[in-house]
């Protein structure tokens, strides 16, 4: 895939993804993701886990939207893309979790399948910071 067509896929994605996370329906993400789509989240936070199906994956990012109570934000920084069905996206997010803003920077590794998202490898950069970012405090302190 190009690298423009990447960036335009990953836009519509990142565009709907967006408004649902600031309280939008998630009806418009439905479109970009294949029907067995799997979404991977390494960690040991509580959002940590393989989510397989759309269903699965919606309930994935309805959960980050309501920890983040609606403030979760992403900005892609950079994106590669090869003659091959995977594009890497280098993007920054933004939340207030436990009335303390934070960020952190992860690489999406994408699997596309035709123009839908078929696989997400999310890869954060600073995985310890990561967990600890998504990990509610009372949930830390234990």
């Amino acid at each position: 895939m190009d690298r423009a067509t990447a960036i335009e896929r990953l836009q519509r994605l990142h565009n709907a993804q967006a408004v649902f996370y600031a309280g939008g329906p998630a009806e418009p993400l439905r479109p970009l993701l294949t029907r067995k789509v799997v979404w991977t989240v390494p960690g040991d936070s509580p959002i940590a886990a393989v989510y397989e199906g759309i269903d699965a994956v919606l309930a994935y990012f309805a959960r980050r939207r309501d920890m983040a109570s609606q403030t979760f934000t992403m900005r892609c920084i950079d994106v590669l893309a090869g003659g091959g069905d995977h594009v890497a996206a280098l993007t920054d997010g933004t939340a207030v979790l436990g009335g303390v803003t934070r960020t952190w920077s992860t690489v999406g590794l994408y699997r596309f399948n035709e123009s839908r998202v078929a696989a997400c490898w999310l890869l954060p950069l600073d995985a310890r910071e990561f967990d600890l970012i998504w990990t509610p405090r009372d949930a830390a302190d234990v």
